[in-house]
Parts: C-alpha cells; sequence; structure tokens
C-alpha cells in the first residue's frame, strides 16, 4: 500500500509541477501578450512534454517482464487485500469527471482556452487516439487481471481515460488559473487507484494507462489545427457526439449546447 501511495503522489507532484514549468510568468499574471504567444505555441509538439507520459509508460512495460517491478506489482496487491477494501464501482464514472468538469465551468462563464467546438474536437480526438492505443495493446500483451476475470488487464483504459481527461482540463485552465487547472488530477488518481482496489489492475498497468492518456491529450492538442481544418469553418454546433469504447462497453457521448 505504501508504495502504492509513493508512486501515485510522486505522479501528480510531477504533473503539477513539471509539466507547467512551459507556463510564462506573464501568463499567470494575465499579460495579454504572453497569453496569445502561449496559444500560438500550445498547438507545438515538444519533447519536454513527453517526458513524463514516457517515464510512466516506459515503467508499465518494464512491469511485465522486469522481476523487481513485477515484485511490487504483486506486494502491492497483497497489501491491498489485507485491508480487504471495499470494491465500488465508482470509478467508472470518475474517469470522465475532468472533462465534463471544463464544460461545467465554461457553462457558468469560467471560460477555457477553447470554444465549445475546438475544445470538442480536441477532447474527441484525445480519447480516440487513447483508445487506439489501449485496445490493441490489451489483445497484445493478453496479461490476466489480478482477479483472473480476462487477459485484458495491460494498459489500464479506465486510467487512461481519466489522466487523458484531467490532462485537458490542466491544457485549458493552466494559462488561467493554476489551482483550477490542477483539479481534474486528484479524480484521474482516484480512478488508477481504485482499479487496484478493484483488483481489476496492476500498478503497473494503471500507470502506463495514465502515461498514454498525458500523451493521448499532449497529441490531441498538436493535431488540432489540421483535424479542425476538416470541420470547415467554425460554426455554432450545438451538439457534439464523443465516441467511446472499453471493454464490453461501446457507446457515445453526447454534449449538448445551450
Amino acid at each position: 500500500m505504501k508504495v502504492l501511495i509513493t508512486i501515485v503522489c510522486s505522479l501528480l507532484v510531477n504533473l503539477a509541477f513539471g509539466m507547467f514549468i512551459g507556463t510564462s510568468l506573464g501568463t499567470l499574471v494575465g499579460n495579454e501578450s504572453a497569453h496569445i504567444d502561449s496559444l500560438d505555441k500550445m498547438y507545438k509538439p515538444s519533447y519536454k512534454k513527453i517526458i513524463i507520459p514516457s517515464i510512466c509508460i516506459g515503467y508499465g512495460i518494464l512491469s511485465l517482464t522486469n522481476p523487481g517491478i513485477k515484485e511490487i506489482n504483486s506486494s502491492t496487491r497483497f497489501e491491498i487485500g489485507e485491508h480487504n477494501p471495499s470494491h465500488i464501482k465508482v470509478d467508472n464514472y470518475t474517469q470522465f469527471i475532468p472533462g465534463a468538469l471544463v464544460y461545467g465551468l465554461n457553462a457558468i462563464d469560467i471560460k477555457g482556452k477553447h470554444g465549445f467546438r475546438d475544445r470538442s474536437i480536441i477532447l474527441a480526438t484525445s480519447l480516440l487516439i487513447s483508445t487506439a492505443i489501449v485496445t490493441p495493446t490489451k489483445h497484445l500483451v493478453n496479461e490476466k487481471r489480478p482477479d483472473g476475470s480476462n487477459s485484458l488487464s495491460f494498459p489500464s483504459d479506465h486510467t487512461a481515460t481519466a489522466f487523458a481527461t484531467a490532462h485537458f482540463m490542466f491544457r485549458e485552465y493552466r494559462g488561467h488559473n493554476l489551482w483550477l487547472s490542477l483539479l481534474g488530477y486528484p479524480f484521474a488518481l482516484f480512478t488508477g487507484t481504485y482499479r487496484t482496489f478493484n483488483d481489476k489492475h496492476w500498478v503497473g498497468d494503471v500507470i502506463a494507462g495514465a502515461g498514454i492518456g498525458i500523451l493521448s491529450t499532449e497529441l490531441a492538442y498538436w493535431s488540432f489545427p489540421k483535424i479542425s481544418k476538416l470541420f470547415g469553418n467554425k460554426q455554432n454546433n450545438k451538439m457534439i457526439y464523443i465516441p467511446y469504447y472499453q471493454p464490453n462497453q461501446l457507446g457515445c457521448n453526447c454534449i449538448l449546447k445551450f
């Protein structure tokens, strides 16, 4: 249990402060020219922004083969089992809360970087990229879940979605309010942690999922200028459909603009 807490807390600290370094002081104090400059730069790929997700994904991959890391997986599961936590399914819903918060905040006039249409395109792209990475990987790796229910454990899809939406919130609000931009990460950490508490994933699955989610959102922002052109000129779209897929679940989220 101590190992799991240490890992997730370290991840939160790195996400909160490591990825915030790229935000200029001028943006933080509301300097208009710095804000415009940050908008221009936010679509440009940067290797610095993929360091943390790469480390997470790399750790997850090592957890499949490295004896020492595999032992962390097993010992963490054993410690969790000793405490016998209740198995709840709230993590099925907390993975979507950060994304929903972005739309809710915009609805009450706490604006992020993008309008309704553009942010919906970015979020949909992020979730589609995440699904395109996670789903085939699960079938290729074929890792058995801790509870033995199936062999689709690696990586954690719930965690990937949770961190994709949390990082989406971070990207939308980091230039306006630091603490508000970080609000989605506790929900993502809760989702990932409870995937292990519910005996559905090993620690390595969860950490890899977090990396995939963050990477997917970064790729979504970098590709946004080109993808946006496919939708033509900006319109006052009233409805956006965001498809999603998880094992045994296929659906579509519908976002209405009032």
